[in-house]
């Protein structure tokens, strides 16, 4: 069954596909892996050209996605003090 994230109509999950995660409707291109290529410095033209069935509005979706998620997530850090 296949849902989709309201505000991001490009992406999507199934459990049947990619073990769930959201990516790119039509595609198994990941969220995750969008955002993992462009850490490791590709920009959205190689992007664009490695996968033909992306678009430019996929990977801004990808990128807002993340965004929206992440907002309010953080991983508290302890302070630690000498005794």
């Amino acid at each position: 069954m296949q849902v989709q994230f309201p505000g991001f109509p490009s992406i999507v999950t199934d459990p049947a596909i990619c073990d769930g995660q959201p990516r790119i409707d039509g595609t198994r291109i990941t969220i995750s892996a969008i955002l993992s290529y462009i850490a490791g410095g590709l920009t959205v033209d190689d992007l664009l050209r490695e996968y033909p069935k992306l678009k430019r509005e996929d990977i801004q979706q990808a990128l807002s996605f993340a965004t929206a998620h992440l907002q309010g997530r953080y991983i508290p850090l302890r302070s630690s003090v000498a005794a």
